[in-house]
């Protein structure tokens, strides 16, 4: 660590529980960040400002002058854009040492495996079922430590889910694949500004955790929040042997 990255991290050195060493483990870290709107907006600014080393940011869409209202990553100038470029400029902006890949393209298959293999933690900030059970089956398939994120008009919902821990639940455990569940977007629906950034950050806060070392992860605990009254719920999620996904069969 070079002494302009001793002056820009001081305030996370000064923690006894990241110091130097914690801080030298982020900025080791590759993140994988799966969409880059509200959510994956505040996730992965955060990260970059906190020095995780490398951030793979994966969007196909473009940037929507409706996306503004909460997708801070993204500017008026870049309407048009690829979100993925679009957030690639915003986070190398922060920190410009940080390497950032930014992919323009819909992850799926052994592409989604070979990406969430090489990173050390994944943040899956998408809004469908469909790319989180995907992005799930990745991540228990490498073993890799998966912070999931939701958000819809003023309710939010934050967990984690550590494939590398037996006892820890996977996404399918609390969302089977072959039950249906209502899919609501918020082009339709509607979805509260702050409420994105808080949930955003709060897997950022979870990602830096777990590459860090420090604290206890949300791993086997759901947070459920509703932002109109401010209030939070956590409900406690086990691992099902019967899961598709990382159950015994």
């Amino acid at each position: 660590m070079n002494d302009n990255q001793l002056l820009r991290y001081s305030r996370h050195i000064l923690l006894d529980d990241i110091g130097i060493e914690g801080q030298q483990k982020l900025l080791d870290g590759h993140a994988l960040v799966v969409g880059a709107g509200g959510l994956g907006s505040p996730a992965a600014l955060y990260l970059a400002s906190a020095g995780m080393g490398k951030i793979t940011l994966v969007d196909n869409d473009s940037v929507d002058l409706t996306n503004l209202q909460r997708q801070i990553m993204h500017t008026t100038g870049r309407v048009g854009q690829p979100k993925a470029a679009s957030g690639k400029a915003a986070l190398e902006e922060i920190n410009p040492e940080v390497e950032v890949v930014a992919l323009a393209e819909r992850l799926q298959g052994d592409r989604l495996v070979e990406l969430a293999g090489e990173a050390d933690v994944v943040l899956d900030c998408s809004d469908n079922f469909a790319t989180r059970h995907a992005v799930n089956q990745a991540c228990v398939a490498r073993r890799v430590p998966l912070v999931s994120g939701a958000a819809i008009r003023f309710d939010g919902q934050v967990s984690v889910f550590d494939s590398r821990r037996d006892d820890a639940p996977c996404y399918a455990c609390l969302f089977p694949p072959d039950q249906q569940f209502e899919e609501v977007l918020c082009s339709t629906m509607g979805v509260f500004a702050p409420l994105v950034g808080i949930i955003g950050t709060m897997q950022a806060a979870e990602a830096l955790k777990l590459l860090a070392g420090i604290g206890r992860s949300l791993a086997g605990r759901l947070l459920l929040l509703d932002a109109r009254h401010m209030e939070w719920t956590e409900i406690r999620v086990a691992r099902s042997p019967g899961c598709a996904v990382c159950g015994t069969h």
